[in-house]
């Protein structure tokens, strides 16, 4: 089994990605970003007063 790391950053507010990830995967995770963009606005405002943030549907 081959291991792979990647590093793969998506800017909440805007949704641009950075770094390098296989392309059917960076479109899944753009694509969950899109669905679920108000809920990581809500839960990065949960993180930042030091709260617990609440969990999201996978991508199905």
């Amino acid at each position: 089994m081959t291991t792979h790391h990647c590093t793969f950053m998506v800017e909440i507010w805007s949704g641009v990605a950075q770094g390098k990830f296989p392309k059917r995967a960076r479109r899944h995770v753009l694509e969950w970003h899109d669905l679920h963009r108000n809920e990581l606005l809500e839960d990065w405002e949960f993180c930042r007063a030091r709260s617990e943030p609440k969990s999201m549907e996978p991508l199905e």
